[in-house]
């Protein structure tokens, strides 16, 4: 299941999945796409290694942005995952 977190000023809309139990790992998938003329521009990154799986269509400069983004809100992600998902009254 993948949860909505927030869209970027780009149309870049990011998604999260839900806490992805391995072993003594939990992990948390996190997703970029942004429409394009053609489709989609795409990015999955696995948390919490950093651990780029996917990635299409975005600069460099966009990917260390995303980093950076991930790296500050890495307990937000695992709080909604756990959570089901940003829950806004």
């Amino acid at each position: 299941m993948m949860y909505p977190y927030m869209t970027l000023g780009d149309g870049t809309e990011i998604v999260h999945s839900h806490i992805i139990q391995e072993g003594d790992i939990r992990k948390v998938l996190v997703h970029f796409e942004r429409p394009t003329a053609n489709g989609f521009d795409s990015a999955r990154c696995e948390l919490p290694s950093y651990t780029w799986i996917m990635r299409n269509g975005y600069s460099d400069n966009e990917i260390a942005m995303f980093q950076k983004l991930m790296e500050s809100n890495a307990h937000l992600f695992y709080k909604y995952a756990a959570n089901g998902g940003v829950h806004i009254a």
